[in-house]
C-alpha cells in the first residue's frame, strides 16, 4: 500500500483551513474544493458565474499541472453551485476545459458555499506513474 502524500502547488493559493490543497494516494490525485482565489492576491474573484467557474479550472489546471498530469487525467470532478439557475452559464465554461472526453462529475446546488462564492469544484486526477513516486 502507498502512503499518503500531500501536495502543494505555489502558484494557486494556500488553504486557509485544516486541510491539505491535494492528496496523492495510489496515483491518484485528489485536489481539495476550489473557490474562485485569484491565484497572484489570493483574494476572492467576485464576478459572475462565468468568471468564478473560469478562475475556480484555471486553479485546478494549475494544481493538475504542477502534479504532472493534464486536464485530460481528469476523472471526477463535484460541482457545488450556489444557484443551479447558473448551471447553462456554469457549462458553457466547463465545457471548454473538458472538450473531449469529459470526466465523470457531479453538480448539484449546495445550501451554501464558503466566502459567499458562487462555485466550488473538487476533482480526482490519474498522475502518470512516474511522478507518484516523486512526492
Amino acid at each position: 500500500m502507498t502512503d499518503k502524500k500531500i501536495f502543494y502547488s505555489d502558484k494557486v493559493p494556500k488553504p486557509k483551513g485544516p486541510y491539505s490543497q491535494a492528496v496523492i494516494h495510489n496515483g491518484l490525485l485528489y485536489i481539495s474544493g476550489q473557490i474562485p482565489l485569484d491565484p497572484e492576491t489570493g483574494l476572492i474573484i467576485r464576478g459572475g458565474i462565468e468568471e468564478e467557474v473560469q478562475t475556480v479550472l484555471n486553479n485546478i489546471k494549475i494544481i493538475v499541472e504542477e502534479a504532472g498530469a493534464q486536464m485530460k487525467d481528469v476523472l471526477k470532478v463535484a460541482c457545488y453551485l450556489a444557484d443551479l439557475d447558473d448551471f447553462e452559464s456554469f457549462n458553457n465554461v466547463y465545457k471548454e476545459y473538458f472538450r473531449e472526453d469529459p470526466p465523470a462529475r457531479t453538480t448539484f446546488q449546495a445550501g451554501r458555499l464558503p466566502s459567499g462564492v458562487q462555485i466550488e469544484i473538487d476533482a480526482i486526477v490519474a498522475l502518470p506513474e512516474v511522478i507518484t513516486d516523486e512526492y
